[in-house]
């Protein structure tokens, strides 16, 4: 646990000494649970979205995109369930004065059971090779089936405590299982109480006449209330889905874990509308697709894996997380949900507006089901730079510090470096800079010794270095330093373009 939080601080260090997240509004000591992102971060950011946006809409014939506001008119959130049933369940200790989501206590207390098993499981595996079973280990091992089995009570008690709203048992478990206050140790609670995630905001003139409005808790309503627009005018068929990528805003209970909770982030999400019946089908399918585009990343299989969820929200009938295995542990990345009919047949209901697919080979109108995949950018910025960020001890004793993001993703493709700043060499430099920059984001560094550079790019996430020396002049050659292996080779400078864009093609990456 020790080691988990050195290296957590070590990634939020990081990300603010290059670039990437700041503290907002830190120069007035801040805003709890806000994030800036800094030059580095806007590009990498920028980045991930890209690479969603073109594996969900341009990849797919039958998915578009929309950009929904993020004020919408009142009785959207009637309809959808958030005024009434949009909450957390709140629970504070009473000597150390902090506030805690009560489920998510009682999540971390399960969790370490689960990793008690795990370490069990890995000892095995030790153990025994490749003459390893796991399913039959984990069906037979005394230990792994008593950990197994007081993980799914726990779990199973708190999804029907939550799914009957019965506050008093959720605070009895956390009793029962001697939970305490991760600050102070304390197991001095209050009651369980509801939390509504809104914030609230006025739209007018004046006070007199202002309406009350919500900033929208997610993004997927938007994209609901404009199934009829989108379907009409594109002529879209089902199955067909709409894909978005914008901003929510939540008034978390606890917002911490850097920028993994937060009060504004970002979600990029798509709704797959499909025919009554068939969206378990479909759920299972997107379950895959959404795994293999996970792991086209190269972020390490063996840090994903499903988390199925005991506890339904009210307008599903499957629903499964993809978790990450960040610096504090797996937690959720990626939600998949069949939300069958419950939103359309809500938004008709409350707005009375039909919002049904005539189905020409049923010859019928039905309320299409959903699919929907979400994906907070934010949690998956989080994923790419933590899990990138490496420390590696080299040859003499001595250690690097890099940070191997996807070369798809990172800020900037190469830095193009002049040996020296003389001879000539800075004007070459910047010829190929000027050239280079059209198509791919380049950088220019001619600041100390050329082995400091390699590091500082190597740290800032660049993934390759090009080198102009006193023998470019003659030859018409650079030399390329690859950042995570390090290796240079001489290649002409005529062929950096070409080099660059086999690293970073997206068709490249997705066909891996």
């Amino acid at each position: 646990m020790a080691k988990q939080q050195d290296n957590f601080k070590q990634v939020i260090a990081h990300a603010k000494e290059y670039g990437y997240i700041f503290s907002s509004s830190e120069i007035y000591d801040g805003l709890s649970a806000v994030y800036d992102y800094g030059q580095n971060g806007a590009e990498l950011k920028k980045n991930i979205k890209e690479y969603w946006w073109k594996s969900m809409v341009q990849l797919h014939d039958n998915i578009v995109g929309l950009d929904a506001a993020i004020l919408m008119h009142p009785t959207t959130w009637k309809a959808s369930g958030h005024v009434d049933a949009f909450n957390d369940p709140l629970i504070d200790n009473k000597d150390s004065k902090k506030r805690y989501r009560a489920d998510v206590l009682v999540e971390d207390y399960a969790e370490k059971i689960n990793q008690k098993a795990q370490k069990e499981i890995a000892k095995a595996r030790k153990r025994f090779g490749d003459k390893f079973d796991e399913e039959e280990f984990v069906n037979t091992n005394p230990r792994v089936i008593r950990y197994k089995k007081e993980e799914k009570e726990i779990l199973e008690r708190l999804a029907k405590s939550l799914t009957n709203e019965d506050l008093a048992d959720v605070k009895a478990l956390i009793e029962e299982l001697g939970i305490a206050c991760p600050e102070s140790g304390s197991k001095n609670w209050t009651d369980v109480k509801q939390f509504n995630l809104m914030f609230g905001t006025k739209l007018g003139a004046s006070a007199d006449s202002a309406t009350d409005l919500y900033l929208r808790p997610e993004t997927a309503q938007g994209i609901f209330v404009n199934f009829a627009n989108v379907q009409k005018t594109g002529r879209m068929k089902i199955p067909f889905g709409i894909a978005q990528i914008g901003k929510a805003f939540r008034n978390e209970i606890v917002a911490r874990q850097f920028i993994f909770r937060q009060r504004e982030f970002e979600q990029m999400e798509m709704q797959f509308f499909v025919r009554p019946g068939e969206e378990l089908t479909w759920f299972e399918k997107w379950k895959e697709t959404r795994q293999k585009w996970h792991e086209s990343l190269g972020l390490g299989k063996e840090n994903y894996r499903f988390h199925d969820h005991e506890k339904m929200a009210h307008y599903a009938n499957a629903a499964t997380d993809i978790e990450f295995n960040f610096p504090f542990g797996f937690k959720e990345l990626e939600g998949i949900h069949s939300r069958t009919d419950f939103d359309l047949k809500a938004h008709e209901k409350h707005s009375g507006k039909k919002l049904q697919f005539f189905d020409p080979e049923m010859n019928k109108n039905y309320v299409p089901y959903v699919i929907e995949t979400s994906i907070g950018l934010d949690r998956m910025f989080l994923a790419v730079f933590s899990s990138s960020l490496q420390e590696e001890e080299l040859e003499g004793g001595t250690t690097r510090t890099v940070l191997k993001l996807p070369a798809i993703l990172a800020p900037y493709k190469a830095a193009i470096l002049p040996l020296v700043k003389k001879d000539g060499l800075p004007e070459i430099a910047q010829e190929l800079l000027d050239d280079l920059k059209w198509d791919f984001n380049v950088t220019y560094d001619e600041k100390d010794a050329v082995g400091r550079r390699y590091r500082r790019q190597d740290a800032a996430g660049t993934p390759f270095c090009i080198t102009i020396d006193h023998d470019t002049k003659e030859d018409k050659q650079v030399t390329v330093r690859n950042r995570d292996t390090m290796e240079q080779k001489r290649i002409p400078m005529a062929e950096v373009k070409a080099m660059l864009a086999k690293e970073v093609d997206f068709r490249t990456w997705m066909d891996k």
